[in-house]
């Protein structure tokens, strides 16, 4: 190789030593500048922000309750067969209301029987007593003996008390007739109807006719643990404590009702103890069957620190919450959660009211970490402190 081949590779390793150092410079000046912002401050993590607030927050329990609502099995009376169904299966129906009706024809026979009978009997009691009163006046003027005298008595005695019950196999014979019509005993809503005009129905038979649920009102059984019956009881003793309930989906103001039974034993199966609250149910939001969501109202607290759940982180040490300070660096505070109630938790210590904390973002987060709000910030904030 001669000397000025040599002196062009030299000339072409030089060139490219030149060009690496210049592409590592640029890299390393496009990294310093996608670490900072506009104004050479660096760019912080970015993450969702809320403010504590402190405001009045409900003392309740919160568990699932189901709907039960005062049913009727409505069944015959009587064996006959049905001549007609006056109301259509789902109908509301009022106390005393005329539901079914069975054939009469059967009925008013043994009646008029019963009747008959009865009249029979009276004349006979009639005769005997006349009978009884002669023979003791012959007795008296010695002409009948007293066994005459006895027997006649024994005769017209017998005689009326046949009457008697002549008398009671009428009644029961125009009680049966009244059976024929059957009555709606209570007011409310009718269900699924097993009978049609033609079957024949048998007195108090298993399966009922119709059940009659009563909507309005209703009550809300639900079960609370054994170790909140205390805190209950507390509360139950300076009045009367509001209960409310809610469908799990499609619903978002609550029934309102009252505590009106708490079971005399907690089950020892489950630990839970049976309540009840009852409900006007007036709109009828309220379905027998259906399962709620029931809060029991205890008190509200005037001034509680409030806090987003979603807030609430926990660590090796318990709880904690990174918390904004003013140069937009985070610390990781711990807390004490009191309670939880829907998307908001109850903060003992650890916060107060106007700090400013984060929401969202917290994996990327360590004590010390610089923030950036995300958008939504402001919006969140106001949720919380709605």
């Amino acid at each position: 190789m001669g000397s000025q081949d040599a002196f062009i590779l030299a000339a072409i390793a030089a060139s490219l030593l030149t060009a690496t150092a210049c592409t590592g410079t640029d890299r390393a000046a496009g990294t310093a500048e996608a670490r900072t912002t506009n104004g050479g401050a660096p760019q912080g993590v970015p993450v969702a922000l809320a403010s504590v607030v402190q405001k009045a927050v409900p003392l309740e329990i919160r568990v699932i309750g189901r709907v039960d609502a005062t049913n009727v099995s409505v069944r015959s009376q009587i064996t006959g067969e049905l001549k007609s169904v006056n109301f259509t299966e789902g109908d509301d129906v009022t106390k005393g209301q005329v539901l079914f009706e069975i054939d009469r024809r059967p009925l008013e026979a043994a009646l008029q029987q019963a009747e008959a009978n009865l009249e029979r009997d009276v004349a006979q009691a009639e005769n005997a007593a006349a009978q009884a009163r002669r023979y003791e006046d012959l007795a008296n003027r010695g002409i009948a003996t007293r066994e005459q005298v006895d027997a006649t008595l024994t005769n017209s005695e017998a005689l009326r008390a046949t009457v008697g019950a002549d008398r009671a196999a009428v009644e029961t014979a125009r009680l049966q007739l009244q059976y024929t019509s059957i009555l709606a005993p209570t007011s409310g809503r009718t269900g699924e109807l097993v009978v049609y005009p033609g079957n024949i129905v048998r007195a108090l038979d298993e399966k009922p006719l119709v059940v009659i649920n009563k909507v309005s009102p209703v009550d809300v059984a639900f079960g609370i643990p054994e170790s909140q019956l205390p805190t209950l009881k507390k509360f139950m003793a300076r009045g009367t404590l509001r209960v409310q309930a809610t469908a799990p989906e499609g619903e978002t103001v609550p029934s309102v009702g009252e505590i009106t039974f708490v079971d005399n034993t907690v089950d020892a199966t489950t630990g839970l103890i049976k309540i009840k609250g009852k409900f006007a149910n007036e709109d009828r939001r309220l379905w027998p069957g259906q399962f709620v969501n029931v809060a029991v109202m205890l008190t509200t607290e005037p001034s509680a620190i409030v806090v987003p759940t979603v807030a609430v982180q926990t660590g090796q040490d318990g709880q904690f919450v990174f918390v904004v300070k003013d140069d937009q660096t985070v610390e990781a505070r711990p807390v004490v959660v009191a309670r939880t109630s829907a998307t908001e938790s109850v903060v003992a210590s650890g916060l107060k009211a106007g700090e400013t904390i984060v929401t969202d973002g917290h994996l990327r987060l360590t004590p010390g970490s610089r923030i950036t709000p995300k958008n939504t910030s402001q919006g969140t904030a106001q949720k919380v402190g709605s």
